[in-house]
This record gives C-alpha cells, structure tokens and sequence, in this order.
C-alpha cells in the first residue's frame, strides 16, 4: 500500500510540474502587462525622469565617454510650439486625433511592405505606439516586440488623454544622438526654445524622427529637404488634440 501511496504522489507531482510549465509563462506575461500598466497610470501624473530609449543610448554614450550626459529638458505642452505638434502629426501619424492607439490600416500597409521585402522594415506605428516603445522596449525590430508596444498603447490611451500622450512623446523621442525631446532639439539644431519653432524648422525636426541618428550626421540631405517641404504643406491640416 505505501509503495502505491509514493507512486500516486509522484504522478501528482509531475502532474503540477507539467502545469507550471504552462502556465508559469502565462503568469509571467500577466504580471509584466501589471507592470507596464501601473507606470502607464504614473505617466498620467508624474513625467517620466528617463525611458528605456535613454537609457540605452546613455549607456552606448558612456562606453566611449565615461562622463557623457543627455541633452534632454521637459517643458510643459503649452512651451512646445504648434508648429512642431503639427509637424510631428503630419509627419508620423495623420489619423493621431481619431485611432484608438493603433492605426489598424497602416499596420496593413506595413505588413504587406514586410512582406515584399522579406523582413521587418516598417511597422506602421502611431505616435501612441512609438511612446509605448520609447518608454518601456528595445529599438529591435520583430512581431513579438509589436505585440507587446500594441498593448502598451492600448494602456497609454485608455488612462491617458491624447494631449498627455503627445506631450510626453514630444519630451522623450529621439531627435539625434544623445537629444532627446523638443526642448533639447530646438536648441541644439537652431540655437532656439522650443516654444519658438518656426514651420520650417519644425518640419525638419519632424522628418529627422525616423532616423534621428542618421539626419544628425546628414541635415541637408536632398530627401530631408522635400520631405520637409511636404511636411510644412500639410501642417495646416493636422488635427491636435
């Protein structure tokens, strides 16, 4: 009988071994999502003092220069010129105003071109989407990491008010190596507030943001030129929240 008795509880044993194994990770995946969630409801409030974009590129920085610093500096909504929030909605997200965070047309769109091209080569990310990676992910480029910058944003318009979310999106995104937010950006390419932007300028700032690395080293190549002319046409016809 006790022979049967240490059978019966080893197969018991396994038994919830095997059910850890799945649903450990579902677990895991839930509490991180609390996570992500809980610092999304302190954004509300509070004004991120970094991002995970920052902290990547400061620690990249520091490889090289072990006392290199960010140019970055928060101002408030009302200190950001329109023309840069109108230049940035033109730019990256035309539908900023009405989508629920994710722009389900441009993801098609992406979809379609990563296929033709055989790799990730665009996502089709709103401005909501691009927060949720600038905050919380990695650069890298995958299906996994669009799931999890997907529900982010999400998160950020459920808690969050479309004005926060292109307010802090225009203090912590990327214009350039090691500047990041419009108050930085402005000063560090044209000497000037970011409450002073003229439509020009903003529409430069707005097009280097895909590549912001790339157009620090290059600011008067052919493409930024006219992708910024463009970019100024339409600024008119952005909606703000």
């Amino acid at each position: 009988m006790a022979k049967r008795g240490n059978g019966s509880g080893t197969a018991k044993g396994g038994r919830r071994w095997i059910k850890w194994i799945f649903l450990g990770p579902i677990l895991a995946f839930f509490l991180l999502q609390l996570y992500f969630f809980v610092q999304v409801c302190w954004f509300v409030y509070f004004n991120p003092g970094s991002t995970s974009f920052m902290r990547q590129q400061l620690s990249e920085l520091r490889e090289k220069n072990p006392d290199a610093q960010l140019k970055h500096e928060w101002v408030p909504y009302e200190r950001i010129s329109n023309n840069l929030k109108r230049a940035v909605v033109a730019s990256e997200d035309a539908n900023f105003a009405d989508h629920p965070g994710v722009d389900f047309e441009a993801l098609e769109k992406a979809y379609e071109r990563n296929n033709r091209k055989h790799k990730v080569v665009g996502g089709g990310s709103t401005i909501t989407q691009q927060l949720a990676k600038n905050l919380f992910l990695s650069g890298s480029r995958s299906y996994l990491r669009k799931g999890q910058e997907m529900i982010i944003a999400f998160m950020l318009e459920t808690v969050m008010g479309k004005r926060r979310i292109l307010e802090v999106y225009l203090n912590v995104v990327e214009f350039g190596r090691g500047v990041f937010g419009a108050e930085a950006a402005a000063r560090y390419y044209f000497r000037t507030p970011a409450a002073k932007l003229a439509p020009a300028q903003a529409a430069r700032l707005a097009v280097m943001l895909p590549n912001p690395r790339y157009y620090d080293r290059n600011r008067s190549t052919n493409y930024l030129l006219r992708r910024a002319g463009l970019i100024q046409r339409r600024m008119a016809s952005a909606e703000l929240p």
